[in-house]
């Protein structure tokens, strides 16, 4: 397997209703890892981008989060309908979606 130019991790941590920290899956990232999963098939560019969901990665306030490395940009408050714009402009394309990043103090 070849090593991918970028690797998003994608948080489908779900806590209990009521919890202090609340999470990424009361606030719908289950359709955001479906449509990762989705972008990732259809475009086939296996050999370009890795996808994988993960724990937390925080911070659960703002959820559903998204990582993207190897430039170690965070996304916030990414929904479903976001992630063709994070496929086409940052995974495959190499330009931060500036009104998904979290803003430094966050990460």
């Amino acid at each position: 397997m070849p090593k991918p130019t970028r690797h998003v991790f994608v948080c489908s941590q779900n806590r209990p209703a009521g919890h202090p920290r609340g999470s990424c899956g009361a606030k719908g990232c289950a359709e955001v890892v479906d449509e990762f999963m989705k972008q990732w098939m259809q475009r086939q560019c296996f050999a370009q981008v890795m996808v994988t969901p993960s724990g937390c990665i925080g911070p659960c306030s703002k959820g559903p989060n998204v990582l993207v490395y190897p430039e170690g940009v965070m996304y916030i408050g990414v929904g479903k309908d976001d992630v063709a714009e994070v496929f086409d402009k940052h995974l495959l394309g190499g330009e931060v979606v500036e009104r998904l990043k979290a803003p430094a103090d966050v990460w």
